[in-house]
């Protein structure tokens, strides 16, 4: 399995993940990453999906993270805890943009333990709010015409600027 590489929906389906996931991270679970109990620790998820977020807004090109670029300002996070990871295991982390407006969005994610043959278990479900600032923290910024139109093809997200 190849790790911290993009995942497009062809290799997300032969994982075992379904749609309407079109974009993947893979990594392993990480000794610092567990709690007490043994298990992932629930702060963990929250940096898998930021750790997603780089590459996934880089693609979708709301963001090439230059000085010129907007700030990315998250708004609110949420994680639904499904099942426990545990230490060397393999998981795919997906997201897609469910919303947008003028100068936020609405993304979605999931963590799944891959399969060999069949469908992957999905073990954490989350959102995130994100705002677009100007890079001088006066103002929002409107997102790219480019990533508008990556968020309507590639994740059929919803308009909701109107």
């Amino acid at each position: 399995m190849l790790y911290h590489t993009p995942l497009d929906a062809p290799a997300l389906r032969t994982l075992g993940i379904p749609e309407p996931w079109g974009f993947g991270l893979a990594d392993r679970v990480r000794f610092g990453e567990l709690d007490a109990l043994g298990h992932v620790n629930n702060a963990a998820y929250l940096t898998w999906f930021e750790s997603f977020r780089l590459p996934y807004l880089a693609a979708r090109r709301i963001t090439d993270y230059s000085p010129e670029s907007p700030r990315l300002v998250l708004r609110r996070t949420a994680c639904d805890y499904l099942a426990e990871l545990f230490a060397g295991q393999d998981y795919v982390v997906t997201g897609r943009t469910r919303a947008f407006r003028r100068t936020s969005f609405t993304m979605e994610f999931a963590v799944w333990l891959p399969a060999a043959a069949g469908a992957a278990r999905c073990t954490t479900t989350g959102e995130a709010i994100v705002v677009l600032l100007n890079w001088t923290g006066t103002g929002r910024h409107p997102i790219p015409e480019a990533g508008r139109r990556a968020f309507l093809e590639l994740d059929g997200a919803l308009d909701e600027s109107a």
